[in-house]
């Protein structure tokens, strides 16, 4: 009894011993292997938001503004897109920022611009969850009477020069010529008298700022100057004197009108 006991016992611990012996490999096999997933995790993909740029005034005057407004929209909800709107201008071949402004609840932006010269600006949207939108308008700017006076008001001091033109000293036609030219782009020949014929000739009680003003004995122009309003010019008036606003004498004068 103790014989065959012994030797159940001795072949069922070499059963359970062959049992665990075969089981090691696959139980290692499943320890130690990594488990590789099939499912790939993907980022959520960015909105696209619909961006609209209005200009109220195109063409403007030197010197003066106009409103550039934009308006960013999540197409999916109808609702204002969260972000930034930057305002850049395009400036020597290169895009300059020139304001920020984060999106408010209405969904629109607006910024106000005063450029010197017809310009490019473009607006720019960013915003988290969103791709970059962006809108370009051009801004035109018309040479007007202010532009031509600040030109003039430039050289204040400038001495008398007989037969100069610029750009440190002048006679009278010298710097309404130089004027012109630098300001409008406007040629005018270096001589008063010759000056009266150029442009369109406007009333005395019509002249607005920026308005040339020949002066003349009979009908023979002898000086020039550039109306600056208020019965005042700016002029290089005769040796030892300076430009500066005068105030204008006399009668017998015509204007004519170069720019608008």
């Amino acid at each position: 009894m103790t014989g065959a006991t012994t030797a159940a016992l001795s072949l069922g611990l070499c059963l359970c011993a062959g049992q665990l012996l075969a089981s090691s490999p696959a139980l290692a096999a499943t320890t130690t292997t990594p488990v590789t997933s099939t499912t790939t995790v993907q980022a959520a993909a960015k909105v696209k938001p619909t961006l609209t740029t209005k200009v109220s005034v195109r063409t403007i005057g030197w010197g003066s503004s106009t409103r550039i407004t934009a308006k960013v929209v999540n197409p999916k909800t109808g609702k204002a897109a969260k972000g930034t709107v930057r305002l850049q201008a395009y400036v020597n071949g290169k895009w300059v920022l020139r304001a920020k402004r984060t999106v408010p609840s209405s969904g629109a932006v607006a910024f106000t611009v005063s450029p010197k010269s017809t310009t490019w600006y473009r607006t720019l949207f960013i915003g988290s969850g969103y791709t970059q939108a962006s809108h370009q308008s051009k801004v035109y700017v018309k040479t007007n009477g202010a532009k031509v006076l600040a030109e003039a008001k430039k050289h204040t001091g400038a001495l008398y020069k007989f037969a100069a033109a610029g750009p440190s000293r002048f006679d009278c036609s010298g710097f309404t010529q130089y004027v012109y030219k630098k300001a409008a782009g406007k040629k005018l020949p270096h001589k008063a008298d010759t000056q009266q014929k150029y442009g369109k000739a406007v009333s005395k009680s019509s002249k607005k700022v920026g308005d040339l003003i020949i002066f003349r004995s009979g009908s023979y122009g002898y000086h020039a100057g550039i109306y600056a309003g208020g019965g005042y010019m700016y002029d290089s008036p005769h040796t030892g004197a300076r430009v500066g606003k005068h105030k204008i004498y006399g009668s017998n004068y015509v204007v004519r009108r170069l720019v608008a």
